[in-house]
């Protein structure tokens, strides 16, 4: 569906102007569509149209600033620095407004490329604006004709993901790895949940804005079930209830832990066929052969308690099994319990509500923007960094007179990213698929001499450009510079373009690279200490929140649901942040390892944690609450405040210990499930704490600081 509405937006865009006779009119309507595609942004109908208001809006203002001051080289350097801040900076408003801020500074430098096609200012601007809209029509008729297509997709990115992690985790149960396989395996895990978060509150995004407008529709109640559905395999998944290096020395040489990654795995599988049906609209059938595998799986812990095994681990597989048969039951219902919501739904019910984080007013709009108007911010920084990359740029085009200069300004502003390595790793792509576009491109031009052929090959080089450009950012690259030397040859220079095709992206790239090295560079702003807090403080405050539950009794109330969230998230954006480390200039190996291992520490900790939440539910026993409490206040007290004596942890360990041994007779019970989990975390607390202390350095000025870890 999105290829077909891309065709048929660049047939029109390539076609009408050929049969009015005014090829040249394809240029800036085609750029047009390219702009509009690049800001589409997901929303419900009534929403979708005041964002196309808003997208022309900037659209034109900046085509026309770009024609009206293009004559005037010192004014327009001067609007160049002011509309850049100006429009990075109001991304900080929500990721509407930073899609269609972007997309108007590439109108900009479009305008640029063009400002010499037309005599009159306006009409380059009006024209970039007619390949919008032409776009946004298209778009508009898609909404309207399938409303819930986009929100299906992003669900069924969130299944992808989902399927992605558990064959992640599965990884944990191969009982051949050896320390440093089992430390990337975690590592790995923890970058796929990364992903996964990401996804996931994309989703949430998509499917706020529809829940603001729905009018009793099923299938936005039905995808709320998705989502929830999603969100409860994700904690699942995500839990850990013993510590898998030791279970893989105790069961090396038994087949049952090879059966737990067998049917981890199989789940990866239905997630991703779960994915498909959403995508096609079709009823997902689950694979009657998990009954078996969960039978025979059930069997082989039994044999081993027949066998003598310590109590303690077969207790943590059967729990293990008990949270795996809870994700199998979540996926064999998930007709079931979609019918049942869209029957009784409720949008007053707590448990499915869902946080809304839209702009509030004004007095919201210049917080945002305010928190943003430091160096502290990566926004602020990423802005004038790229304005004055750009500057440098314009300079540099206004020195040499070079004829394609402004393909220097397009090339810094699409590779420019808010940290190095983003930008490092995109420096490459481009450059390769530049030279690989124009290779491909000249024997185009040259054996395709038609003017009906070549419009032909740039529909084709623009739907593959939109299909490529956010899973292989060089094929990407390679079909919009097709698409590019078809447009110059238009006007009768595409062979002539090449070559400054190739030079300017490699100039582009250059001034990109300087900019994200030496000015405001990442790791002279870096926060280690703050971003290790906020991630301990997320996981303390969920961890009070499932205590809560033990106290109270189970709820999927907003509030629980906000500090789970929070708490995958910072850890999702510490994973993302410590896997750049190694990347950027002058870093010391033994830091970098460092902070690998206290990222596998974290995410063991909040896989502890995630269990405990997995399986939460009143408990009446109120020796374990009472230790409970007291372990919550241990922890926050290790992770937040440095403060917990040893006296304590010894006396609380001694206490599980106790506990666990009086309890081996009662397998399963829910009690002993917390005791369990509390040993876990304790058993890792005391590494996880010093790591901590030992990142909580104080150094603003200078990354040398951190090489004293």
């Amino acid at each position: 569906m999105y290829a077909l509405r891309m065709m048929i937006a660049f047939a029109g865009t390539a076609f009408f102007p050929y049969l009015i006779d005014r090829q040249i009119l394809t240029i800036p309507l085609t750029l047009g569509v390219v702009a509009a595609g690049i800001s589409n942004i997901d929303d419900r109908f009534s929403v979708h149209l005041r964002n196309l208001f808003y997208t022309y809006i900037g659209f034109f203002v900046a085509a026309s600033s770009v024609q009206l001051l293009f004559p005037h080289p010192v004014l327009f350097a001067v609007g160049l620095i002011v509309s850049c801040i100006v429009f990075i900076l109001l991304g900080s408003l929500g990721p509407r407004y930073a899609t269609i801020s972007y997309g108007s500074l590439v109108v900009g430098v479009y305008a640029m490329l063009g400002v010499h096609l037309f005599d009159s200012w306006y009409e380059q601007p009006l024209y970039l604006v007619a390949g919008a809209a032409w776009y946004g029509f298209l778009t508009s008729i898609s909404d309207l004709v399938f409303p819930v297509r986009k929100l299906d997709d992003h669900l069924s990115a969130c299944y992808n993901k989902l399927g992605a992690f558990l064959y992640a985790k599965s990884n944990l149960f191969d009982a051949d790895l050896d320390a440093q396989e089992f430390d990337q395996a975690l590592i790995d895990l923890s970058l796929c949940n990364s992903k996964l978060v990401a996804t996931l509150n994309s989703t949430r995004i998509s499917l706020l804005t529809r829940l603001k407008g729905d009018r009793g529709q099923k299938d936005t109640r039905r995808n709320l079930q998705y989502y929830f559905v999603a969100q409860d395999i994700h904690e699942r998944g995500d839990s850990a209830h013993i510590d898998y290096q030791t279970l893989a020395r105790e069961f090396r040489y038994s087949d049952i832990l090879f059966r737990f990654q067998r049917l981890l795995s199989t789940q990866s599988r239905a997630c991703m066929e779960l994915a498909k049906c959403i995508r096609l609209h079709r009823p997902y059938k689950h694979n009657p052969r998990f009954a078996r595998a969960f039978e025979r799986l059930k069997q082989s812990i039994q044999s081993q308690y027949e066998q003598g095994r310590n109590p303690i681990y077969l207790n943590a597989l059967s729990l293990i099994l008990t949270n795996l048969k809870e994700i199998d039951a979540q996926l064999a219902n998930m007709e079931t319990e979609r019918s049942f919501l869209q029957k009784n739904f409720d949008r007053n019910d707590i448990n499915q509500q869902l946080r809304d984080d839209s702009l509030q007013g004004f007095t919201d709009i210049w917080q945002r923007i305010r928190q943003n108007l430091s160096p502290e911010s990566v926004l602020f920084r990423h802005a004038i960094r790229l304005s004055l990359v750009l500057l440098l740029a314009y300079v540099f085009i206004q020195l040499t007179h070079l004829e394609y200069g402004y393909w220097i300004l397009l090339t810094a502003l699409f590779v420019s990213q808010p940290n190095f390595n983003a930008t490092q790793r995109r420096l490459k792509l481009r450059i390769s698929g530049t030279l690989a576009g124009v290779l491909i491109g000249l024997p185009i031009l040259y054996f395709v001499p038609s003017v009906e052929g070549q419009l032909v090959v740039l529909i084709i080089a623009g739907v593959l450009f939109f299909e490529l450009r956010s899973r292989q950012y060089a094929q990407a690259t390679a079909f919009i510079t097709l698409l590019a030397l078809i447009n110059f040859n238009l006007d009768g220079s595409g062979f002539d373009a090449a070559l400054p095709r190739i030079t300017d992206t490699i100039l582009g790239c250059f001034f990109a690279w300087l900019g994200v090295s030496f000015i405001w560079p990442d790791w002279k702003f870096r926060r280690l200490p703050r971003l290790v807090n906020r991630a301990l403080t997320a996981q303390c405050d969920y961890l009070a929140a499932v205590v809560r539950h033990y106290h109270d009794g189970k709820s999927n109330d907003m509030d629980y649901r906000i500090k789970r969230r929070a708490a995958h998230n910072t850890d999702a954006e510490l994973a993302s942040f410590i896997s750049t480390l190694a990347t950027e200039p002058d870093q010391d190996a033994i830091q970098v390892s460092q902070c690998f291992r206290f990222l596998c520490l974290s995410h063991t900790f909040l896989s502890y944690i995630s269990a405990l939440g997995a399986h939460r539910a009143k408990l009446e026993d109120h020796e374990v609450l009472t230790l409970l409490d007291q372990v919550l206040d241990n922890i926050q007290g290790a992770l937040l405040h440095a403060q917990m004596p040893k006296p304590a942890l010894q006396q609380t360990t001694e206490l599980l210990t106790l506990r666990l041994q009086n309890m081996s007779a009662q397998a399963g019970s829910r009690e002993q499930l917390v005791l369990q989990q509390i040993r876990l975390l304790m058993s890792v607390l005391p590494e996880f704490s010093t790591l901590n202390q030992s990142l909580s350095y104080d150094d603003h000025s200078d990354a040398s600081a951190l090489a004293a870890l």
